[in-house]
């Protein structure tokens, strides 16, 4: 398909020698036609007019004109009535077509973990707040920002985080980044910084991205087991760790919610151990069966790092997120988010704080809590109606849920079968540095962009398979 570009002449880098022996029109006729055979040129796609074309060149009109009729009699270029000169289509050799592939398979369902709903994303909103922070937007600002962030997001994000998550969060001490992944890296570097060599890391959970982000860093991940109230603060104290991820308000992927003595004996670790808590607050916005729990952060805010993001409330898609950084770490942070890219685009930080202060972003949570929870209801009939012996867990906040599967299913198969039925199931196996097969077969299921029609066809397609 020709790129279609807009306004009346679009630019085509030509340059002509005027010292040299050979015409101007002759050069003005190479280059153009070595520019179609090389691809610069790609059929179809629109020459200057003639007399914009002369302008930029230094040359007359008829000059252009001459060598675009030449271009035409050799079959490089064609022109209509009332129409721009074009590419022709026999130009030049055309690549051979690859070879056809067969069509991937639509799935009827897809539970796919960590994905929101992305068709009800507020665009309306998004669309306002951006002509709202154009508008306000001192020339000033245009220029390059504070690494740490656009200090009216920040301002909102700390206030944001305390009323909502009770954290103890200050705006001098909020660094904006790119998401998550940023964040992390972040933090990890300016702990290295500070000579910590190990990171700990909840098992199961993002065992591959952790380690990842650890090597980058020049650190060691170490892998530490969830039980049913959070993370082994016993085995995490023998790993001899002085940093530690975790995910307290809705641990990824089984579910559990870290017990409030859990907490207050990983506060006591990270003081006892000069050591600092990374938290991912990744999803604590939608809960449904219990109160809501407050940030651990909160709890300890010069041992722990909270990152958040609005890549679950929002949409993976705009890119933005935060640091709550304790005092030891804070310039550090700051100074290899400089280093990294001199800081987070300004307009999109300054639209994200007019969506917070207006309340569209509580609005829109409000709404997607209900949307979330009709969902995980849909799922939970569904399972009961077609796989009854399939026990689910993890179901008090986000959208994913931890389906243990009967004692004679193999959980790669499962998923194998599935697929080949349209259906995306995706297994535990994946989250663990353990062996395969060990803590038995279970499933991650992810009802977040999956509707509530689409889950019940979905599980029973797969009923079978489940059940064992």
């Amino acid at each position: 398909m020709p790129l279609e570009w807009s306004g009346l002449s679009p630019e085509l880098l030509l340059a002509l020698d005027r010292e040299s022996a050979e015409g101007l029109r002759a050069q003005l006729e190479r280059q153009i036609r070595d520019a179609i055979r090389a691809g610069r040129l790609q059929v179809g796609e629109r020459l200057p007019s003639s007399r914009e074309l002369a302008r930029r060149l230094g040359t007359s009109r008829g000059l252009v004109q001459d060598c675009f009729a030449q271009l035409r009699a050799e079959g490089y270029l064609t022109t209509r009535v009332g129409a721009a000169t074009t590419v022709a289509a026999r130009a030049c050799p055309q690549p051979a077509p690859d070879p056809e592939q067969p069509p991937v398979p639509r799935l009827i369902a897809d539970f796919r973990s960590g994905v929101p709903d992305l068709g009800s994303f507020p665009l309306t909103d998004w669309l306002w707040a951006m002509r709202e922070a154009g508008r306000a937007l001192p020339t000033a600002a245009l220029d390059y920002g504070e690494p740490r962030g656009a200090p009216a997001l920040r301002e909102v994000v700390a206030g944001y985080q305390r009323r909502v998550r009770a954290a103890a969060a200050d705006p001098a001490r909020t660094v904006i980044c790119s998401g998550y992944a940023q964040g992390l890296r972040l933090v990890l570097r300016a702990l290295a910084a500070h000579g910590v060599r190990t990171l700990a890391h909840e098992d199961p959970g993002a065992a591959g991205a952790t380690s990842l982000a650890a090597a980058h860093a020049g650190m060691t991940a170490v892998p530490v087991p969830v039980d049913e109230d959070g993370i082994d603060v016993r085995a995490l104290e023998a790993t001899g760790a002085r940093a530690v991820l975790v995910t307290p308000a809705h641990q990824w992927p089984t579910g559990v919610v870290m017990a409030a003595g859990r907490r207050r004996a990983l506060i006591a670790w990270a003081q006892r151990r000069d050591a600092f808590v990374i938290e991912d607050d990744y999803d604590a916005e939608f809960r449904y069966d219990r109160e809501p729990v407050g940030s651990l952060q909160g709890l300890a805010a010069d041992r722990v790092v909270a990152i958040g993001t609005v890549s679950k409330s929002l949409a993976p898609a705009l890119r933005l997120g935060w640091l709550l950084c304790p005092p030891a770490l804070i310039e550090s942070v700051v100074a290899f988010k400089d280093w990294d890219d001199r800081g987070s685009p300004t307009l999109d930080q300054v639209a994200l704080a007019r969506l917070l202060a207006s309340g569209r972003y509580d609005r829109h949570l409000r709404r997607m809590r209900t949307v979330y929870a009709a969902r995980r209801a849909a799922l939970v009939e569904a399972l009961a109606a077609h796989a009854p012996g399939v026990r689910l867990t993890g179901l008090a906040a986000g959208f994913h849920a931890v389906a243990h599967l009967g004692a004679g299913c193999d959980e790669a198969h499962v998923v194998a079968e599935a697929h080949g039925r349209r259906v995306g199931l995706y297994g535990m196996a994946a989250n663990r540095s353990a062996p395969a097969g060990t803590g038995g077969a279970r499933l991650v299921l992810g009802f977040g962009n999956v509707s509530e029609r689409a889950i019940a066809v979905g599980i029973a397609a797969v009923a079978d398979l489940l059940a064992g």
